[in-house]
């Protein structure tokens, strides 16, 4: 694949800027529901994408025929949309300076997920299928294994040639109750798939999804009977599950630079972090502190390389609860120089791909609530006099600038006088995050801390979904609007 890609280069006309990357993917997929195997697939995909810079503007194009009229033709055709696209910019493009690399980088793991046989697997996922199915009021079971190998090769003009071999697992369950109109459900150890990280099968295995199957599913039956969350104002206690979230959504996003500068904005929306409050915005309280790190072992967002070449990095970008940087990447790092003269650091690297047919953008890494000194949740629990203790995500809701949300989760309990008091139904809570962020007043410490993945995070046009995750420990949130509240 290397010498593909120095290959692709070699075509490449001295005055213009290009880069390639060749991309070789394995993915297998696993999902049963009530009991049978619903999906079984798994597919190979290798190809590439070439993104060059003339005259100011960009041009790129993707292939999956390595032939020599393959290459050829894929090239020229990357230089003409460049060509094209250059009589049409209002600004010229230009790249903040990057010393060259030559590198190679490997996730290492204790099980290689493609060599575990198959058979095991399903008689994994067969057995907590069976588990979670605790009552008669279970109307449907499920769980899902995913794995992925990815083998890509970046190779640019400036004389970078890096390789990379990441190894993507995960798995988890979900069980669903009913009884008349009412519909709940429970899912372990995260709602949307599961939990996921750059690990082997080892993952799988600790994750021990039969043995937490019976828990899932009592609660999915205990939750029909349940009280429905009141309403007012409350104590919150997130669940870390829960604030992988809320950080993803409330921090992540809005500190995406293309984001904040406005390249979005037809799409995914604005930012209300803009770069006149870089340095001066009081995101939080001084105990919240959030960072942006691609080097964590065993994060979904983890890597060696940017698909620009750049290492990886750990950026603070809330520091004592004050908003100090971006995700960033060469072109807009150029542009942000200039409405903030001030700001003297490079890219740190957070563009990325979906695949190699797509150009690459400015994406979340592990976006992480930083751990605090708050012990264990049971001591933030025995803190708190009249809470509302949230856990697990069961919808999202958030402006277009990520400043008024709401989310709900699948369970929550009461707290009274510091105790964990009844299970409560369909649990929402509504704010605004700098207003939410400043209420945080205790997060706990490093032993509750944990690494979600998040697979989904859509972006661009067209669509590209790609790995994040987001670290974090459960925190609480003083006096938040929880429920459904009325206006009379």
């Amino acid at each position: 694949m290397k010498k593909q890609a120095q290959e692709i280069i070699e075509k490449i006309p001295g005055e213009v800027y290009a880069d390639v990357r060749i991309i070789e993917n394995e993915t297998q997929s696993i999902a049963t529901k009530d009991g049978i195997v619903e999906a079984l697939e798994s597919s190979t995909t290798k190809g590439f994408g070439i993104r060059v810079l003339k005259d100011g503007a960009w041009g790129f194009a993707g292939s999956n025929d390595f032939s020599k009229n393959g290459i050829d033709r894929t090239t020229k055709r990357a230089l003409k949309i460049a060509e094209s696209s250059s009589r049409h910019i209002t600004e010229k493009v230009e790249l903040a300076p990057q010393k060259p690399t030559v590198d190679s980088y490997k996730i290492r793991v204790q099980e290689d997920p493609f060599e575990i046989p198959l058979e095991e697997k399903l008689e994994l996922l067969l057995a907590a299928d069976k588990a979670q199915r605790v009552d008669p009021k279970i109307v449907i079971s499920q769980t899902s294994f995913y794995a992925r190998r990815e083998k890509k090769v970046f190779a640019s003009t400036e004389g970078s040639l890096i390789g990379q071999e990441i190894i993507w697992c995960g798995a988890g369950i979900e069980a669903s109750a009913a009884e008349g109109q009412e519909f709940q459900n429970r899912s372990y150890p995260n709602s949307h798939g599961g939990q996921f990280a750059t690990r082997g099968y080892e993952l799988i295995r600790e994750l021990d999804l039969a043995g937490n199957a019976p828990r899932i599913g009592e609660e999915a039956v205990a939750l029909l009977s349940a009280p429905l969350c009141p309403s007012g104002e409350y104590d919150l206690i997130l669940d870390s599950n829960q604030l992988a979230l809320q950080v993803h959504e409330s921090c992540g996003h809005p500190t995406e630079l293309d984001r904040a500068l406005g390249y979005e904005a037809s799409y995914a929306g604005t930012s209300f972090m803009t770069p006149d409050k870089l340095g001066k915005l009081k995101y939080g309280s001084e105990i919240v502190n959030m960072t942006a790190d691609a080097t964590l072992p065993g994060g979904l967002g983890t890597f060696g390389y940017d698909d620009e070449g750049i290492p990886a990095q750990r950026t603070y970008l809330i520091k004592d609860g004050v908003f100090v940087d971006y995700l960033t990447s060469r072109e807009t790092i150029r542009e942000l120089k200039c409405q903030v003269p001030s700001y003297k650091k490079g890219s740190n690297g957070t563009m990325r791909a979906s695949s190699w047919s797509h150009i690459p953008l400015i994406r979340m890494t592990n976006v992480n609530l930083e751990s605090g000194k708050s012990g264990k949740l049971g001591d933030l629990i025995a803190d708190t006099k009249r809470g509302i203790f949230m856990s697990t995500n069961k919808s999202w809701s958030i402006d277009d600038r990520r400043l008024n949300f709401q989310f709900g989760t699948e369970i929550a309990w009461e707290i009274k006088n510091g105790k964990l008091g009844r299970i409560l139904k369909n649990p929402t809570y509504q704010g605004i995050t700098p207003e939410f962020w400043n209420s945080c007043d205790a997060i706990c410490g490093p032993s509750e801390w944990i690494i979600w993945g998040t697979p989904n995070c859509g972006k661009g046009q067209p669509s590209q979904v790609i790995n994040t995750g987001h670290g974090a420990s459960p925190a609480r949130f003083r006096k938040v609007k929880v429920g459904v509240i009325k206006k009379w």
